[in-house]
């Protein structure tokens, strides 16, 4: 049995907060737009659901990644939904809903996609002016971030696998907005377990070279349960 409905249906979209972290900064992929509505304005990378053909989505988060993609050329990364942001006057051309989802991208290892002609990373602390509400989603997911980096150490997705102790408090500052000493802060680390030391040191570095840490998901997951909160 087919059902039709005769009422206006909106368009659906998702939008990316890309997040990505350069050793010292926390930053943001964005696309210029090539057409209007804010032409040559600086958008988040997104795009509508694909609702036919072989390749449609299969539901929001579908699109999110399918986007994400074309954007990094990557697959097997952390994306999570924010939040829908259904304003009637969110876009010029009609009503627009978008499901806003974040994800967590190493940036050594994005190799970019269709788009990346136009796409370039920006710092999160000195943004351009964005299309649309899009400032607006930025700021739910560093929010969302930061409440989540509390309780589980989705950080480390944005780090390369191995690294020093120095990047990850850099990483902790950029996301959270705050400065931590720097005993207190490997201390905590080490502590919790949420890190070894590898018998490894960075190579070619000046005077005394750094340890290099990984990451320990065994002991996260014992953490988790636990219920343990992450602050400093």
């Amino acid at each position: 049995m087919t059902y039709t409905y005769n009422h206006p249906h909106p368009a659906v979209t998702t939008d990316c907060v890309i997040f990505g972290f350069d050793g010292e900064k926390l930053k943001i992929l964005l696309i210029e737009r090539g057409i209007a509505p804010y032409k040559g304005c600086w958008a988040l990378p997104g795009g509508f659901l694909k609702m036919e053909g072989e390749d449609k989505d299969r539901d929001a988060l579908d699109c999110a990644k399918r986007e994400l993609k074309e954007e990094t050329g990557l697959t097997n990364v952390y994306v999570e939904q924010l939040q829908a942001f259904t304003a009637s006057n969110r876009d010029p051309r009609e009503w627009v809903i978008t499901i806003a989802h974040y994800a967590l991208v190493r940036i050594s290892e994005v190799k970019g996609g269709d788009d990346a002609a136009r796409a370039e990373w920006k710092d999160l602390d000195n943004l351009p002016a964005l299309a649309f509400d899009h400032q607006q989603i930025v700021d739910f997911a560093v929010k969302r971030l930061r409440e989540k980096l509390r309780f589980e150490p989705i950080g480390f997705d944005l780090l390369d696998k191995k690294f020093t102790m120095t990047k990850l408090q850099n990483l902790y500052e950029a996301i959270m907005g705050v400065k931590y000493d720097r005993r207190n802060f490997s201390k905590k680390m080490l502590y919790l377990g949420l890190v070894e030391r590898l018998d490894e040191k960075v190579t070619g570095a000046p005077n005394k070279a750094p340890y290099l840490f990984k990451f320990n998901k065994e002991r996260y997951e014992e953490l988790k349960i636990k219920g343990v909160k992450i602050d400093f």
